[in-house]
């Protein structure tokens, strides 16, 4: 008997095994769906405003004819291969049957699951099915100010738990509302890193993907798996440079949410969403996500149907796209190098020394251009495992050598020593030590140098 349990654990084991990819793999297949149907349905649906009111009663949310089928078959018919519904937006409404919360779907004159609803469409139309899901949440005051880290963190652990084992596998995650200059939630107060692995822990394929460009330099997956781009909010991608699996999203219609207006407004044009928008981004690494907003019936409006049917006739689904260079892994861990006490040589006017790691890749620590050798410590407040070091500059190929130490006890340590990667973003990873200090020491430079910002991980 003991034989046969054991035989069928490690039968389990490699099973699990074989069906979990690396995140190369995922990266690749993402970047191969090429094109997918964002879709914005929440309770802004019911409001003038893409913010409404957070304490919007449920009994808003009240669609007459909500035919999710509708949606999938439009995207088909586009040459999409996925859809990402707003699960909950920033006003934290759910729209599946929660145990969480009674601000839920359930509790609406609809009393439907939507995301239920969402999830068996598209699978019967033979598509992907992605979930877009909103830290900051206004009705649950999940926002600045008002954040109970572990309170907050274990009421959103519990949504993402029923949302990533009710319904089936999901492709990918796409958060929003987190360490965004607009949102001001930060991934200490909401733990980034264990959300993250709580997430891997519940579907271990399952991308996780921030909406944070807005802050986070292109050259790097800071936080997230896939770098993606909000076209609507200034983040464009560079179709030249860009070396990392993307994702760019831009909705159809004026707005991200229905407005009434809508059925009667000149939508984007078409030819230009695919001769601007996907071909390119898909020739560069990027899957492309256009947003189509249900309307307050629960149906897309006629205008919007036959722009996709129009995109479907311009364009044809090729296929996997080239591969997708190798990357450096996803930075998912905690700064402790953020907003502690830093040394440093002589500064250029008043960019000192702090800059570098006030978690702001918009300033900078600058030296002085007649410092030789410029350096610049961090203070860790005590011995602190580390693994991994980051260094952004302000712009790219100013620093020539360097030096990268770590202090313990008396003694510096070397970490790395000589020529600079020639990237902006430069990510040092080693074998975990104990450190104190971090310091850098710039052997060699090209004049101006500025360093954005310093992370220690």
């Amino acid at each position: 008997m003991k034989r046969i349990f054991l035989s069928l654990f490690l039968l389990t084991a490699l099973i699990a095994s074989a069906q979990q990819k690396t995140l190369h793999e995922l990266q690749q297949a993402f970047v191969d769906l090429r094109f997918g149907m964002f879709i914005h349905y929440n309770m802004p649906t019911y409001s003038t405003e893409d913010w409404p009111d957070p304490d919007m009663p449920a009994s808003a949310f009240a669609p007459t004819q909500l035919d999710c089928r509708q949606w999938a078959r439009a995207a088909k018919s586009a040459g999409m291969t996925y859809g990402c519904l707003t699960t909950k937006h920033h006003s934290g409404f759910c729209i599946w049957d929660t145990k969480t919360t009674d601000y839920n779907s359930m509790q609406s004159p609809a009393h439907t699951d939507v995301v239920r609803q969402y999830v068996d469409a598209f699978r019967q139309e033979g598509l992907a099915v992605m979930l877009y899901f909103s830290i900051l949440d206004t009705h649950h005051r999940i926002r600045p100010g008002h954040i109970k880290p572990r309170k907050h963190t274990d009421f959103i652990k519990a949504q993402l738990k029923e949302l990533l084992t009710g319904y089936g596998d999901i492709t990918a995650l796409i958060i929003d509302g987190w360490d965004a200059p607009w949102s001001r939630i930060s991934y200490d107060e909401i733990s980034f890193p264990e959300i993250y692995a709580f997430v891997k822990s519940l579907q271990p394929n399952c991308l996780v993907m921030d909406l944070n460009a807005a802050k986070y330099p292109r050259e790097a997956l800071f936080y997230t798996d896939i770098k993606s781009y909000e076209q609507g909010a200034g983040q464009k991608i560079s179709t030249s440079e860009n070396r990392l699996p993307a994702l760019a999203c831009l909705p159809i219609q004026r707005t991200w949410f229905w407005k009434e207006s809508m059925p009667t407004d000149q939508l984007k044009d078409v030819r230009w969403l695919v001769e601007e928008n996907i071909r390119p981004y898909n020739n560069a690494y990027c899957n492309f996500i256009l947003n189509v907003a249900p309307n307050r019936a629960g149906l897309m409006d006629d205008n919007a149907l036959d722009a996709l049917q129009q995109i479907g006739r311009l364009w044809h689904n090729e296929g996997p796209t080239q591969p997708v260079p190798d990357c450096e892994a996803p930075i998912v861990g905690k700064n402790i190098a953020k907003h502690r006490p830093t040394e440093y040589s002589w500064s250029n006017d008043y960019g000192i020394g702090d800059f570098a790691n006030d978690d702001d890749f918009s300033s900078a620590w600058t030296s002085h251009p007649s410092v030789g050798e410029p350096w610049w410590e961090v203070d860790l407040g005590g011995r602190k495992s580390i693994s991994l070091v980051t260094i952004v500059e302000e712009t790219q190929g100013s620093m020539q050598t360097y030096r990268l130490e770590y202090k313990q006890g008396n003694s510096w340590q070397t970490l790395f020593e000589g020529t600079a990667p020639e990237c902006r973003v430069k990510q040092h990873r080693f074998p975990p030590v104990k450190a104190e200090k971090v310091r850098i020491v710039i052997t060699r430079h090209r004049g101006k140098l500025a360093l954005s910002e310093v992370g220690v991980y």
